[in-house]
């Protein structure tokens, strides 16, 4: 059994009998409408496991703090913009779908590595950040401005 614990008009948090959370799209949600804005509760230099990096060398606890419960997917339907600091839909979101992201679209190196569950027939397995995607990821996902800065240098490297 899950009970609403956070949330807000568009975003509801669940958790359940075992203490896992998660975010799920209270409305149906639009392709392209913004779910919600976000902004920094604190700013950190070095990433963990609740931050999202927003920079190359700035990573944010998000503020509002329910947020921190929109989980990964390797199917993501929500991009966190770090640019315009909201999450947008990338696909159409029936109310009551939990909301996820993909969380090396904002993560260069991840703060603790983990192996995906999520599932789906795109998944890539281990989730480290977009400095260890294969070629066949990075070009199925949206990444964020700091990210795609990275990947330039890092070809730049290479071909030199």
């Amino acid at each position: 059994m899950e009970v609403r614990v956070a949330g807000d008009a568009r975003i509801d948090v669940l958790k359940n009998n075992d203490g896992y959370s998660r975010a799920v799209a209270a409305v149906a949600i639009g392709e392209g409408e913004v779910l919600a804005p976000f902004g920094a509760r604190e700013t950190l230099a070095t990433p963990n496991y609740l931050t999202v990096q927003t920079g190359p060398e700035t990573h944010i606890l998000l503020s509002p703090e329910h947020l921190q419960y929109i989980n990964h997917s390797c199917d993501p339907n929500v991009f966190f913009d770090t640019t315009r600091m909201e999450i947008v839909a990338l696909r159409d979101i029936p109310a009551g779908e939990e909301v996820r992201f993909f969380y090396p679209s904002t993560e260069w190196t991840m703060d603790r590595a983990f192996d995906c569950l999520c599932g789906s027939s795109a998944c890539i397995g281990r989730i480290a950040g977009a400095d260890q995607l294969d070629a066949d990821a990075l070009q199925r996902n949206a990444f964020n401005q700091h990210i795609l800065d990275r990947l330039a240098e890092r070809l730049a490297v290479l071909a030199d």
